[in-house]
């Protein structure tokens, strides 16, 4: 066995003795990062409630129907849409596109996506599958974060994805926003639930089933 000698000994005190800070400065630069990230994270979900309260100026009809559209980048006539549409519209404008987004993963991972369309289609659709509901919410939960579904007001903040149960098990989706209600307090939500793009106090006005914050393929 090779034993260390004095020259090593005194070489490794020298070492640490003239470069004592590597290690600190390692941290250092690793806490710079991780504060550049939520930076950027926080800025991406202002500008994503931003858009989201964008969209209640458009004059949208409640139009669910199955349409072909291109990929990537493809949308339905900008006239219509449903509840996902507005968060699909919202994302795109911060350069974001979940039909691509969504399709890719689905392509990948498609057995843990809900079930319930398989006898519609047995492989992805990138002409449907991010405007459902479910799926959106198994994305999220993959590639974003999933949240406490928590009954405090507080713990939604702008830019934060809530998904509810209408009744019956009718999905709903929409966006929390930096408008606050002048009658409760809370942060408002964008979503369009029949009358198009609005924004309203409806944070707790059906059973929550999901909470997320996604910041996009980048963040």
């Amino acid at each position: 066995m090779l034993r260390a000698g004095p020259k090593f000994a005194r070489g490794a005190l020298f070492v640490l003795a003239v470069f004592p800070s590597l290690s600190v400065v390692a941290g250092f630069d690793a806490a710079q990062s991780n504060s550049n990230v939520a930076s950027r994270r926080r800025e991406f979900l202002q500008n994503l409630a931003a858009a989201a309260v964008e969209r209640t100026h458009h004059v949208v009809r409640y139009e669910p129907a199955y349409v072909r559209m291109p990929y990537p980048g493809g949308d339905v006539p900008a006239d219509t849409g449903v509840c996902t549409d507005e968060i699909i519209r919202s994302y795109r404008s911060v350069g974001v596109d979940l039909q691509k987004e969504v399709h890719e993963d689905m392509a990948q991972k498609f057995d843990l996506y809900p079930r319930r369309w398989r006898r519609l289609s047995s492989r992805p659709d990138s002409n449907i599958d991010h405007r459902r509901v479910p799926n959106l919410m198994v994305f999220f939960a993959r590639k974003g974060e999933s949240l406490s579904l928590s009954s405090r007001a507080e713990d939604y903040a702008p830019g934060d994805l809530v998904t509810w149960d209408l009744g019956g098990g009718v999905p709903h989706i929409g966006v929390v926003v930096n408008q606050k209600s002048s009658q409760s307090g809370r942060y408002t939500i964008v979503h369009n639930i029949g009358q198009g793009p609005s924004m309203e106090d409806v944070l707790f006005r059906w059973k929550i089933t999901g909470h997320y914050r996604y910041f996009g393929p980048g963040l």
